[in-house]
């Protein structure tokens, strides 16, 4: 094949992602080898590739083509989630421009919807994956809607339910008011907002007298049913007993007395509004309060909310602080920054309310999970900081609100078959529920018209905790061979944000279920920002579209520009700059193999000087790959990949291809030819996982391959012992060369013109890579002297000196005019600089390191005046 002169990666890409595809490379069945798993963080079914994906997926197609290359049989399953609130926002949103509301829908004519919606978007994104090179098993990709994911879910509700640890309670909860659903602790975001305090004055019954409540929230004090005071505020001891009118409702409310109440917040006196928060509740069962909820579950005000009823809260925030001001009952406005609780999927101000729901109590089942990470490491998490996090969430849990109101998600199998709260029982199927409910009525004539399944969906998380074992059918048939095979998975690569939705979740799920972790190591990895520091979103308009990227850069450009900015849980400022670079090194691989492939090759006898640059490559190879080894199991993969991208670009492109190559139009010798060949492939090999398109072209091009023969499954390289005294020989050779480069570059030497290079080996430095010296220097003979030679220009590695001796191409007389002025202008530089030292008061007052950086100078000055004037001496 003839190899076209510059890499083109839109051709590269598809011809060997079909190839792959078209081999099977990517499937896995259990054998006899041992496994190595990753199961993907699945995406929303109606998601977009975006930079946090791009990140997350290349991180762990790295993982995963380095297993396959490390002889294991390397399976990533992927898939989608339903993302129960996201996903029914927009089909809700569709229908609505459609005009139809969900109201006017059954939930069968709902699902059928949201069905034709997720078949329309679903998936895209992972289509976009296979552009990145995402090398996933595709025949294995599970959506968790699937008729079996769902029945995993629902037989490990049942189960849970039947264990006593999921029950039905009547609880404050998070609620959002545009999802029209509720939402766990961990789906509220606190955001820190300017708001104001509102001093309302409620005027005490039978007398002229007031007390004034500060409260962020004038709109809840339809809902007041008491004020409460702390019993040992002085200031109101004279009201126990007494009660109040609430204004505008004109309602007779109680004064109440609790230590709860901070004597020094605000006025010292608290309104209670049961229905409205979670602490107010709790004061209200303790002294039987009456509550009252004057909310519809859009968040505008019911029948309770009086004249304001039908309107949005914080529209009637401000017309119900105009309605205090004008009847005199608001005492003051002051501006207040407190804490907003918002919705992590819609952003939208999240409202406390009292309702029937579904929890799990987590406090026994949290207790593996603690262990498993904080105590026996089973679990690694990467970056290890992240423990603390960790820590601080699980022992502090509380019980997990796992149902939403909503229709798309697995719907809850709790049938009920009274009006009562307790008339439900709990089944897989109807008709298993219908005999349960048999059972507990005693009511043999109870039919399926009897019963009535709860209308709510469960938490999509309640189903993507399984995720690591439902996909291979470890909740449905814990013994099938797919489960006991691949399960526990190696790696997990995520996001920092949900550590808490999904990974801690997983891993208490692991130990229930299967009584075993549910991986070992998790990679975090940081999230991509801008250049300001800036997360990258649509909505600021700050991110770039990731396929725009590949278009331009190429994925291997792409990968390489992510990665090498990519420390372990650290955020990536990204630029595209780094694409860039990305895209240079693909150039810099390509040009190297080019110019290898470009030599003549003839069978003559191997230079010395090749053999050297041989045996160091081979060294310096193994040195890299055990430096690699380290890098990955510590999740350095940006450092992984910094180790070969500087192997490749310094040390075999700039320094082995330099000394191995022929002169012009002259031919190498095939046993190096075949070396270097070989020592390309194994490059391969260590680039592959970081760049995949690029280097199975180039493998492709070296020689007629097989299908059994393709990059993507050869074989890692071995990892051997390596010699460090050679590797540093050559450092100590490749000083030498650059000395003898500075100098022919300052002296304007041609390197046609070859030169002589004597030393006084005061170092007793090895000779061993004296031919490379010749070589790369052009020097004509390496000679060793115990004098230092005249007439030559010199320079020094370390305590060795170095001559060349100057021939016609140097002006002597210039070249010791230019040494002399050099000099005159260090020693001025040293002079002015021992001033400053000589000067008892500077030196006394000004900061030790300003002192310290003076007397390097003069250390530095005093080095450089001495080489100068060697180098005249040589010179005269």
């Amino acid at each position: 094949m003839s190899i076209p002169t510059h890499f083109d990666p839109k051709a590269v890409e598809s011809k060997w992602y079909d190839y792959w595809m078209k081999n099977n490379y990517f499937h896995s069945e259990p054998d006899s080898r041992t496994p190595y798993t990753i199961v993907i963080p699945p995406p929303n079914v109606t998601g977009v590739l975006h930079m946090g994906h791009m990140l997350n997926n290349t991180i762990q197609d790295v993982l995963i083509r380095r297993a396959r290359l490390k002889g294991f049989n390397a399976c990533w399953v992927p898939g989608t989630d339903h993302a129960s609130i996201a996903t029914e926002a927009k089909v809700v949103a569709k229908l609505k421009a459609e005009g139809i509301n969900k109201a006017d829908l059954s939930r069968k004519e709902f699902l059928k919807h949201a069905w034709e919606w997720t078949d329309k978007y679903g998936g895209v994104i992972l289509e976009q994956l296979k552009k990145l090179g995402a090398s996933c098993d595709w025949e294995r990709t599970k959506f968790t809607m699937d008729p079996d994911m769902s029945a995993s879910v629902i037989r490990s509700f049942v189960d849970l339910y039947n264990k006593g640890l999921i029950y039905r309670g009547y609880r404050m909860v998070n609620w959002d008011p545009e999802a029209k659903t509720t939402l766990s602790d961990e789906e509220v975001i606190y955001e820190e907002r300017q708001g104001k305090l509102y001093h309302i004055k409620y005027q005490i019954e039978g007398t002229e007298e007031y007390i004034t409540i500060a409260t962020t929230r004038p709109e809840t004090i339809l809902g007041d049913t008491a004020i409460c005071i702390n019993p040992n505020d002085e200031r109101y001891t004279h009201l126990k007993g007494k009660k109040a009118i609430v204004p505008i409702a004109n309602r007779v409310i109680p004064i109440i007395f609790d230590e709860y109440v901070d004597m020094e917040f605000g006025t010292g006196a608290l309104k209670v509004t049961p229905a409205h928060d979670v602490n107010d509740k709790d004061l209200g069962e303790r002294h039987n309060l009456e509550i009252i909820d004057i909310f519809n579950e859009d968040a505008t005000l019911n029948s309770f909310g009086l004249h304001y009823a039908g309107k949005d809260r914080f529209v009637v925030r401000d017309e119900i602080a105009q309605e205090l001001e004008t009847i005199g009952n608001l005492e003051k406005v002051e501006t207040h920054l407190n804490k907003v609780g918002t919705s992590e999927r819609t952003k939208a101000v999240i409202e406390p309310r009292l309702s029937d729901q579904w929890f799990l109590k987590m406090e026994d089942l949290v207790k593996p999970a603690i262990k498993a990470v904080l105590e026996t490491e089973e679990v690694k998490l990467y970056p290890s900081r992240v423990n603390n996090t960790y820590r601080d969430w699980i022992e502090n849990i509380r019980d997990w609100n796992i149902s939403r109101q909503l229709w798309w998600g697995q719907q809850i199998p709790a049938y009920y078959y009274g009006d009562g709260k307790e008339d439900f029982v709990v089944a897989e199927t109807p008709e298993k529920a219908l005999e349960l409910a048999k059972e507990k009525t005693g009511n043999g004539a109870l039919t399926a018209a009897n019963l009535t399944q709860d209308v709510d969906a469960l938490d999509t998380w309640f189903s993507s905790w399984l995720w690591p074992m439902s996909v291979f059918g470890g909740i449905m048939n814990p013994e099938n061979e797919e489960f006991k095979y691949y399960y526990p998975t190696n790696d997990l690569v995520t996001g920092p944000d949900i550590l808490f939705f999904w990974v801690a979740r997983m891993i208490i799920a692991g130990y229930e279920y299967a009584g075993d972790k549910p991986f070992t190591n998790v990679y975090l990895t940081g999230i991509v920002r801008d250049k300001q520091r800036r997360k990258m979103s649509k909505s600021l308009g700050n991110s770039p579209d990731p396929l725009d990227l590949i278009e331009k850069f190429g994925a291997d450009g792409v990968r390489v520009g992510l990665l090498l900015s990519a420390s372990a849980g650290n955020d990536i400022l990204f630029d595209e700059e780094l694409c860039a670079q990305g895209k240079g090194f693909t150039t810099k691989v390509w040009n190297a193999f080019r110019l290898i492939k470009g030599w003549e090759v003839a069978d003559i006898e191997q230079p010395e000087h090749s053999k050297k640059a041989i045996e160091w490559y081979e060294n310096k190879l193994q040195k890299t790959l055990a430096e690699i080894e380290d890098h990955f199991e510590k999740y350095r993969i940006s450092d992984a990949l910094m180790a070969i991208y500087k192997l490749v670009w310094d040390d075999f492109c700039s320094w082995f291809l330099e000394m191995i190559k022929p002169g012009y139009q002259q031919p190498i010798d095939s046993a190096t030819f075949g070396k270097a060949i070989e020592l390309l492939e194994s490059n391969l090999k260590l680039l592959h996982p970081f760049m995949p398109f690029l280097t199975e072209e180039i493998w492709q091009h070296i020689a007629v391959r097989t299908e059994k023969e393709a990059l993507i499954i050869s074989e890692w390289p071995e990892i051997k012992s390596y010699d460090e005294k050679l590797l540093a020989e050559f450092d100590f050779a490749a000083e030498v060369i650059a000395g003898i480069r500075t100098i022919r570059k300052d002296k304007n030497i041609a390197f046609k013109d070859a030169v002589e290079l004597k030393a006084i080996n005061a170092e007793n430095a090895s000779t061993a890579f004296d031919s490379v010296i010749s070589k790369l220097g052009n020097v004509s003979t390496v000679s060793y002297t115990t004098e230092k030679v005249s007439g030559a220009l010199t320079f020094r590695v370390k305590s060795n000196e170095y001559f060349i001796p100057v021939t016609g191409n140097v002006n002597i007389e210039d070249e010791i005019a230019k040494l002399q002025q050099e000099l005159d202008y260090n020693r001025g530089f040293l002079k002015s600089v021992q001033g400053k030292l000589s000067n008892e008061k500077f030196v006394n007052s000004a900061p030790e390191k300003v002192v310290a950086i003076e007397r390097q100078k003069e250390a530095d000055a005093l080095s450089k005046i001495a080489m100068l004037e060697e180098s005249l001496a040589a010179l005269k």
